[in-house]
This record gives structure tokens, C-alpha cells and sequence, in this order.
């Protein structure tokens, strides 16, 4: 092994709760989540002697490969398939304790979240890992205004399915 397949398996060691985060959403049931991540770990190295650490971090240029990978994933699928809606399984990491019992807001929210475009899914999956909008717009290729507009949209819209669910609770 050189020093070139050394640095990049301890960085997709410190960083594979993205391959995986990544693959749980745009990907459905076990066995096509495995190959989604498999999918994006070999992409990752195919395009690893193009990673520049001084034009973005790791992380930053992990998710960028990612989110491509996963959007290709999904347009094929797409093609092939329908989609079922998203859910608390779809974003559990290995290792993670089991989700079991999601309550109906974060249910809600996953439900949601699954019914946006493979764009809108991204950003918001960078969203809530807390990116900021700079990294969001790197990671995308999209201005930082145009992740505020995007994500103030999705806020929006996000209100307006939410609203009705928790008046009903209430």
C-alpha cells in the first residue's frame, strides 16, 4: 500500500458517516444502500488524485462526489423504478441506535424531506448536518444567495406541511 492509498482510507475513515448519510437518502433498503455507498466509496477514489486540500476541505469535496453519485443513483432509478417515500430507517448510520419509534414530527419531516427533488434533498440533508451556506453552495455549485432562497423555500413549504399536522395534535 503507498502513501496515496493510506492518506485516502484514513480520510474515508474519518469521514464515512457522509458516504453512508449520503446513501440512506437516496437510496432504498439495505441491499441498495450498500451498493449506493460501494458506488460512491469507488467513485471517491477514481477521483481522489483530483482532491485539492487547498481549494476545499475533504469533507466539502466528499460531499460534492457524493451527492453527484447519489443524484445519478437516483435519476437511473428513477428510470427504472418508483421511489418509496422517505423514514427514520433511511437515516440511521451503522452502529447508530435503532429508530424505532420516531415520533410523528421528525416521521413527518423524513416524509417530507423524501418528497423534494434530488437538489432540494441535498441541500437540505447539508442543512440540517449544520453546513453553512458557503460549503452548501461549494458542495452544490450554487451561489450562498441562491441556498438562502432555496432553503428559505423549503422552510416555507416545510411550514406549510407541518402546520396543519400540528394543529391537529395540539
Amino acid at each position: 500500500m503507498n502513501d496515496h492509498q493510506r492518506q485516502f482510507e484514513a480520510l474515508l475513515q474519518e469521514h464515512r458517516g457522509i458516504v453512508f448519510k449520503v446513501a440512506s437518502v437516496y437510496a432504498h433498503g439495505r441491499e441498495d444502500r450498500n451498493d449506493l455507498a460501494q458506488e460512491i466509496a469507488v467513485q471517491l477514489w477514481r477521483s481522489f488524485p483530483g482532491f485539492d486540500a487547498a481549494r476545499a476541505k475533504f469533507s466539502t469535496w466528499m460531499y460534492r462526489v457524493a451527492l453527484n453519485v447519489a443524484i445519478s443513483h437516483v435519476r437511473r432509478a428513477s428510470r427504472e423504478q418508483h421511489l418509496e417515500p422517505l423514514d427514520a430507517v433511511h437515516l440511521e448510520l451503522p452502529g447508530e441506535a435503532d429508530v424505532s419509534q420516531p415520533d410523528e414530527r421528525l416521521s413527518a419531516l423524513y416524509a417530507f424531506v423524501g418528497q423534494l427533488d434530488p437538489l432540494n434533498r441535498a441541500l437540505i440533508l447539508l442543512y440540517l448536518e449544520d453546513r453553512s451556506y458557503a460549503e452548501i453552495a461549494q458542495v452544490l455549485g450554487i451561489s450562498e444567495t441562491n441556498v438562502a432562497t432555496k432553503i428559505g423555500r423549503i422552510k416555507q413549504r416545510l411550514r406549510g406541511q407541518m402546520a396543519p399536522a400540528a394543529s391537529i395534535g395540539a
